[in-house]
């Protein structure tokens, strides 16, 4: 069966750039910071090499407020910025992947997750078979018989990928996965600034 891979630009990247810190941050001549697109590349190159997928795309966040801001102003409100260092490496990896034909999708009012969502769904109803990259735990509310997520994690200097399909979300959080989206209603997010349920108070 065909395979999809679908990756969350904004988060493998941030993983990559803290990863990859202190003297180990890697620079070019000119002192260009490259240490996030060398670990974003490492991680992509390995789940290719596991997966061999037919068909691939990279998701990426916008600066535009999402529709999410525009529901809850104080949406994600207590996120610090994504530091310089970091912030110059997105053109620069964009590049890299415009170079290597990987469909970069990008669409302002949403956030990557929206858009991963939204293909893994759309080919996944094709009968291909799907496997999202990402280091959020949101986007567990995704997995479906047809649809894998991959966590990221660094285990002894290394990284290493947890693979979360239905049936091991239903055993860890005891809910199916779409369930998780009332069960984060319910009990608030402090990541994104959601405040827990006031009934549940």
């Amino acid at each position: 069966m065909a395979r999809l891979v679908l990756i969350d630009g904004n988060s493998i990247l941030n993983r990559a750039f803290y990863g990859i810190m202190g003297s180990n941050m890697l620079q070019t001549e000119d002192g260009t910071y490259t240490n996030a697109v060398y670990g974003f590349l490492a991680i992509m190159f390995k789940i290719l090499d596991s997966l061999n997928p037919e068909y691939m795309a990279v998701a990426f966040d916008m600066r535009a407020p999402t529709f999410r801001h525009k529901m809850y102003s104080e949406y994600k409100g207590t996120r610090k910025g994504m530091p310089d260092e970091l912030a110059a490496q997105m053109p620069l990896i964009k590049e890299v992947l415009n170079a290597m034909n990987i469909k970069i999708i990008e669409k302002e009012g949403y956030e990557a997750d929206d858009i991963l969502g939204t293909l893994g769904k759309m080919a996944s109803r094709k009968g291909l078979d799907v496997t999202i990259l990402s280091g959020d735990r949101d986007t567990f509310q995704l997995a479906t018989d047809k649809i894998t997520i991959r966590i990221p994690r660094t285990k002894n200097g290394k990284t290493e990928e947890d693979d979360y399909n239905k049936e091991r979300i239903k055993e860890e959080y005891g809910v199916e996965p779409k369930s998780l989206i009332e069960v984060k209603g319910l009990m608030g997010d402090k990541s994104d600034n959601i405040p827990r349920n006031s009934r549940n108070r």
